[in-house]
């Protein structure tokens, strides 16, 4: 394989993954804990967007609060490594690696 199309081939791969994160940027997730109780909304990238705490759990207490968020949080996380895992694959594939 030649230099310049070793460089062509890189170059549209560097394109693909700034796309793909673009995307990944624009998508959310959203993770549910307690049939709804609490949900966290992230975006592809990790980063936060909403929580949304139902009115009830308040009076649960603080610790409980706080387990539901971070169950809810780990739903969004899970799904938002799917999310990842989908398109990255998508703007890699097909692409040789040596």
């Amino acid at each position: 394989m030649d230099m310049d199309a070793l460089m062509a081939q890189a170059s549209a791969l560097q394109d693909k993954v700034a796309a793909a994160q673009e995307k990944l940027g624009a998508s959310h997730v959203k993770g549910i804990a307690d049939s709804g109780a609490c949900i966290v909304e992230m975006t592809g990238k990790y980063d936060l967007v909403n929580i949304t705490i139902r009115e009830d759990v308040l009076s649960r207490g603080a610790a409980a609060v706080a387990q539901l968020v971070a169950m809810a949080y780990n739903d969004a996380k899970a799904k938002a490594d799917v999310l990842i895992d989908t398109v990255m694959g998508a703007a890699t594939a097909g692409i040789p690696m040596p």
